[in-house]
């Protein structure tokens, strides 16, 4: 599963543990009786490390894998795209974070600032964080899918050329970022520290996925690319600004194949279009 996933079902977690507090909640495949840990579940009170259960107690499966999202009618979907289960609305999932990684996040920002003290004269307006490529890019299975969802290497880093004088840009850091220079960049960035960053920060720019998913977590403003893939009125939140593609096939849901119109959504949503959109929550 993706991080974005997990954190999905972190909501619906919280919801069962009230409901039923004396059980163990896990994430799985309920049929193959399989429980998943990610490191999203860390620290959350309302589920269950599935390594260590007590087998005293009752186990409650969340039925929640690859193959049962709810925000996808498997009955309509076909082997090369996915219909979207326009009855689902996505909640905002929960995040706990260590002292630690809250103190490294820290650091992170204070060395951030001096890195934009040495290279700028003036105060930044605000500190975003970005993400511009996700980690399964070329992955065998999912590379049309992210290809489809994506803004387009060009288009972040013209982002970037009109952000970056006026922002501190903490830019995420993984083994699919892109090479972009004049801004920082941390080598010392999990996944969770990512995510501990991004609390510290003022607003999430990237597209729709894993990060967007802790943005809407942790209550945070963003700025979230979705083209035409998905409706962020099924899978996003409310308060973020949603650069959705407007047209007669959206949201195509393709993801085995290259889609013209989510190459469409790309040349019609404009760097400006987003500038713009960012400049407005500061103002």
């Amino acid at each position: 599963m993706g991080y974005g996933d997990d954190l999905l079902v972190t909501a619906l977690a919280a919801n069962l543990k009230k409901k039923f507090p004396n059980r163990q909640i896990v994430i799985g495949n309920f049929a193959k009786k399989q429980a998943h840990h990610s490191i999203i579940y860390d620290n959350n009170p309302n589920i269950s490390d599935c390594r260590s259960l007590d087998k005293n107690k009752e186990i409650h499966i969340v039925d929640y894998h690859p193959e049962n999202r709810p925000y996808i009618n498997y009955e309509k979907s076909t082997n090369t795209k996915y219909i979207w289960n326009n009855k689902y609305k996505a909640s905002p999932g929960e995040l706990y974070f260590t002292t630690n990684e809250i103190k490294v996040a820290k650091s992170i920002i204070d060395d951030a600032k001096l890195f934009w003290k040495k290279n700028n004269t003036k105060k930044f307006n605000g500190i975003i964080f970005l993400e511009t490529s996700s980690t399964k890019i070329d992955h065998k299975n999912w590379s049309f899918k992210q290809i489809n969802k994506d803004w387009g290497k060009d288009n972040w880093l013209a982002l970037v050329r009109e952000l970056k004088n006026s922002y501190l840009i903490i830019h995420s850091n993984h083994n699919k970022t892109l090479d972009i220079n004049e801004i920082y960049k941390t080598e010392n960035m999990s996944f969770r520290i990512a995510c501990a960053t991004m609390k510290l920060c003022d607003i999430y720019v990237g597209p729709e996925g894993g990060f967007s998913h802790v943005a809407g977590a942790l209550d945070k403003k963003a700025v979230v690319y979705y083209g035409g893939w998905i409706d962020p009125k099924i899978i996003g939140y409310e308060f973020h600004t949603n650069i959705y593609y407007e047209h007669k096939i959206s949201p195509c849901g393709l993801y085995r194949e290259r889609c013209y119109h989510c190459e469409e959504a790309r040349n019609n949503i404009s760097v400006n279009y987003y500038l713009n959109e960012i400049n407005k929550i500061f103002k």
